[in-house]
């Protein structure tokens, strides 16, 4: 997903995904990532400014292919114009975010091996944080599956002590990830359809949604902010220079 504008990073003509980490945009490290893990197909939904986003992708990882979200309707929408792209895909469909530019392959095929393994129509990335204020907590069942996702305002005093959050970042059974989607509704003031409001249904007909835990909460860090892109720099940086130490 890269078709965000990116409101607080202070600069409205730039997308979101195109501000820079040593060197390469946000999107650049998402898009090797994708490369990395052997994807068949690799698809890149952009709206704001995607002029310039597909100008650097095609240059970049010229087997990308594009679909537009316009007007831009949140992650859900986002992710339901690619349905007609995927019309004769049968698989999984990883759905990564063009802001999140610090995930490692290692831990994206351990979730994979959960999924498979799990029997789950979808598996969700989470992390466990010191401070979880603001963040969707994950209820997990006795068997370790995901029984819901909770919003922060919605919790109760239970489940607020809850650590592990969502990342956003989703593995799904590609038919029943848009069967969901075309099932779901905006229940909010901003009339978006939100990606999460799949779960709802896979719940609703008893299909099983696993959770597989980042071992490192730094790698789904999004970067929202002119701060966290310096965050996201500095953790950037630490990592190629312990890869040259150890080389």
């Amino acid at each position: 997903m890269a078709a965000g504008k990116g409101t607080r990073m202070k600069e409205p003509d730039r997308a979101k995904v195109m501000f820079e980490l040593m060197g390469k945009p946000m999107i650049h490290y998402v898009a090797d990532l994708a490369v990395a893990l052997g994807s068949v197909r690799i698809i890149a939904i952009v709206g704001f400014q995607r002029e310039s986003v597909m100008a650097y992708l095609k240059n970049t990882h010229p087997a990308i292919e594009f679909v537009v979200q316009e007007p831009q309707l949140g992650t859900g929408h986002a992710v339901q114009q690619s349905e007609k792209a995927l019309k004769d895909f049968s698989g999984e469909v990883l759905v990564l975010s063009g802001d999140v530019p610090l995930l490692t392959k290692e831990t994206i095929e351990e979730m994979l091996r959960l999924h498979h393994t799990s029997g789950a129509v979808a598996t969700i990335l989470t992390a466990e944080v010191n401070d979880p204020t603001g963040y969707g907590r994950i209820i997990r069942n006795s068997t370790g599956a995901v029984e819901k996702i909770v919003e922060h305002r919605d919790a109760s005093p239970e489940e607020l002590k809850v650590k592990e959050i969502n990342s956003g970042i989703y593995l799904f059974h590609k038919d029943k990830l848009f069967d969901g989607l075309n099932h779901i509704a905006p229940h909010n003031v901003q009339n978006e359809y939100y990606l999460t409001d799949v779960f709802e249904y896979f719940w609703n007909h008893h299909w099983t949604v696993a959770a597989f835990k980042a071992p490192h909460v730094d790698e789904i860090q999004g970067v929202n902010t002119r701060e966290q892109l310096a965050q996201a720099y500095n953790i950037l940086q630490a990592r190629h220079l312990a890869a040259q130490q150890k080389s």
